[in-house]
């Protein structure tokens, strides 16, 4: 009876030592946001050297009714009013739109702002098809670039604060599949299996090397803007963004994400056999 009595004496001795103030505290520091004074005023820098371009960048746009162009749709209607108002702007302008376009969605991209989907379908709606994908993919690409450096800078201590589970599952799939790393990152960016800001921000802490994030980004990212494009042609018929990956849409995305996957499957299956 010697054994489990130590047990419950050891047991009892846990509990009382995460009853300490020394264990309150490291429980308490833990629910913070775990980024030094340091990797705070780096984010913060980074920020602002954003913010202070973007705002140069129109500065140096012609004068027109920026109360009315310069908004971030929060909705399919914000969407539509901001589409009618830009349509001459974009076309009597069109460098400097495209250079403000794309420097609004890199920034947002880089520092994680939700509304891109709405930017996309601008594309498309004032572009076309084949411009417009051009310009998201580009963007797109640009911003997650600029989010996995950020996060190569002060985003350890964050991811491992927000997901935690989530990161060690990317790791450990990451480290099965080092040797066809690109065919399963090209799978993720394609398919909704985990959410690009998530794979924008991880992919540097579980050593994701640039050149295969990059390439993956730019290639994978080419399907789901294609959709999201070519709604913006008919933004008006569009009732919700929720319309745009019905079931038959995710099942095109899963059997092209599955098509660069496959070899990755098969190699491992002659391994085994």
């Amino acid at each position: 009876m010697a054994p489990p009595l130590r047990i419950a004496i050891v047991r009892d001795e846990e509990t009382a030592a995460d009853d300490t103030p020394t264990a309150k505290k490291t429980l308490r520091a833990e629910s913070r946001v775990p980024l030094t004074r340091w990797e705070a005023a780096a984010a913060a820098a980074v920020f602002l050297i954003f913010a202070v371009g973007l705002f140069c960048i129109f500065l140096t746009m012609p004068q027109a009714e920026y109360d009315k162009i310069l908004r971030l749709p929060r909705n399919l209607s914000d969407l539509r009013v901001l589409k009618d108002n830009l349509a001459v702007y974009a076309r009597d302008y069109q460098a400097k739109f495209v250079l403000g376009y794309c420097s609004i969605y890199i920034f947002m991209q880089t520092f994680m702002i939700p509304g891109t989907i709405f930017l996309s379908l601008l594309a498309g709606a004032l572009f076309g098809v084949i411009k417009g994908v051009i310009l998201v993919v580009f963007s797109a690409t640009s911003g997650a670039s600029s989010c996995y450096f950020l996060s190569k800078l002060i985003g350890r201590p964050l991811v491992s604060w927000m997901w935690p589970e989530k990161l060690r599952f990317f790791q450990a799939e990451i480290a099965k599949r080092k040797e066809r790393l690109l065919n399963y990152m090209l799978f993720l960016r394609i398919t909704p299996s985990l959410p690009n800001t998530f794979i924008n921000l991880a992919s540097p802490i579980v050593d994701v090397p640039f050149r295969i994030f990059f390439l993956a980004t730019l290639v994978g990212l080419v399907p789901a803007s294609y959709i999201t494009v070519r709604a913006g042609l008919a933004l008006g018929d569009l009732k919700s963004v929720r319309d745009l990956y019905d079931f038959k849409t995710l099942a095109v995305l899963f059997l092209i994400g599955f098509v660069f996957i496959f070899p990755t499957i098969l190699r491992r299956k002659r391994t085994y056999e």
